[in-house]
């Protein structure tokens, strides 16, 4: 796996591969946009190029984006909904400007309208940013949730279900969350349900589509449906998991990024730990 953080883009976004290299990131994860607000300039060219070049210069080499929070493709609304199909499409074009490869998004919210409509409208969402993106080069991740309120993708059955209905499902990949997957009842932390969760994902999906990892200890207990994040080894997910995880030859070459709370300092500290973990034997 190639490890990294969710680093701060603060003075400009040129500034997150500097921070990225600071804790010997392999990888680094950006909000590209401010994510709580709906209107967000588009990328100048000379912004684009002094980001391309920060990254190459860091050695970091590889940015991932996680997109706005405020994006429902899922939403009953049709204003709500209009809005937030404007605003991934342009985090794609952003994206692409930026030359990232991977935009990860959470699927969206049924809102009381029922997971069935909510995944329907979720993959004609897609289908709409995809046709008018169709010479983006950027490859929307779908984000295991924690499955907190109405909010869908918490089940492997979910995104399989937009996987079936979007016109394009090769264009379309998946992110995984370790502290999503236990908060939504999968048996991460022991061996055996470690290979029962991924078995059960190829079953659904396949494992091929599985693009990046958000590396994140859980707070709270196995099917407790609270994205509650903790560093790496201090909550319930536990070591093992991240070491089966970080040496699965499955996903090799893996972009996986840290959501941790602690900053710099800590992501520091658990990018080593999972290191030496990555030159240990399963």
């Amino acid at each position: 796996m190639r490890l990294g953080a969710h680093v701060s883009v603060a003075g400009g976004l040129y500034e997150a591969p500097r921070r990225g290299a600071s804790i010997g990131a392999e990888v680094i994860q950006v909000f590209t946009r401010n994510q709580v607000q709906w209107r967000a300039a588009p990328v100048r060219a000379a912004e684009a190029r002094r980001f391309r070049e920060s990254l190459e210069a860091s050695g970091v080499g590889l940015a991932v984006c996680h997109g706005s929070y405020l994006v429902n493709l899922a939403s009953p609304d049709p204003e709500q909904r209009r809005r937030s199909r404007g605003a991934f499409l342009a985090e794609m074009r952003r994206c692409h400007a930026l030359g990232i490869r991977y935009l990860i998004f959470h699927p969206g919210a049924h809102m009381g309208a029922g997971e069935e409509a909510g995944l329907r409208r979720i993959a004609r969402g897609l289908d709409d940013a995809l046709r008018r993106g169709e010479k983006l080069e950027v490859m929307p991740l779908l984000e295991v949730t924690a499955g907190q309120g109405s909010t869908l993708g918490h089940r492997f059955e979910h995104l399989a279900a937009i996987l079936e209905q979007v016109r394009e499902p090769e264009r379309i990949g998946v992110c995984l969350d370790t502290c999503h997957l236990l908060a939504a009842g999968y048996d991460i932390a022991s061996r055996a349900g470690y290979e029962r969760t991924l078995a059960e994902l190829d079953r659904c999906v396949g494992l091929e589509r599985v693009r990046a990892f958000h590396l994140n200890d859980a707070r709270r207990e196995r099917g407790s449906r609270l994205d509650r994040h903790a560093p790496i080894g201090d909550g319930h997910v536990g070591l093992a998991c991240f070491r089966r995880l970080v040496n699965d030859p499955r996903f090799a070459g893996i972009p996986a990024v840290l959501e941790t709370p602690g900053g710099l300092p800590g992501w520091a500290r658990e990018l080593e730990l999972l290191k030496r973990m990555r030159r240990r034997r399963r």
